[in-house]
């Protein structure tokens, strides 16, 4: 699995699980899964794609491989969005979190470990 820490403005953009019925209301980075044949990145961008709207550019990897339940992994890179204005078409919400407000959302088991780890690149990053 990739996820992408779409940054903005010193704010990170966390969306809310839709599906399935076990994970909805829980709050993730958005992405999903890499198709065959697909890499990591490529999947990554086509996933913001489908599920917001955006294009983005990935920039930085946040740590190795994030272990996640029954054995898969997530790997998450930081990202801006350069085409588009993320919209919901897959999650139920999308909100931008200021470094003081990444625990106001209850994120998902395998997303919560990487939150604290993308907190420093919130610091001065620049954006609208």
């Amino acid at each position: 699995m990739v996820g992408a820490a779409i940054i903005s403005g010193g704010r990170l953009l966390a969306a809310q699980r839709a599906e399935p019925p076990e994970l909805a209301g829980g709050w993730e980075f958005p992405g999903g899964k890499v198709d065959p044949g697909e890499s990591d990145e490529d999947a990554l961008v086509r996933e913001c794609h489908e599920e917001l709207d955006v294009k983005i550019a990935l920039a930085a990897r946040i740590g190795g491989d994030w272990p996640l339940s029954l054995g898969g992994v997530l790997r998450v890179w930081t990202a801006t969005i350069i085409e588009g204005e993320a919209r919901p078409l897959e999650h139920l919400a999308l909100r931008w979190l200021g470094a003081d407000e990444l625990h106001d959302v209850l994120w998902l088991a395998g997303d919560l470990p990487v939150v604290e780890a993308v907190r420093p690149h919130l610091r001065g990053a620049a954006g609208p």
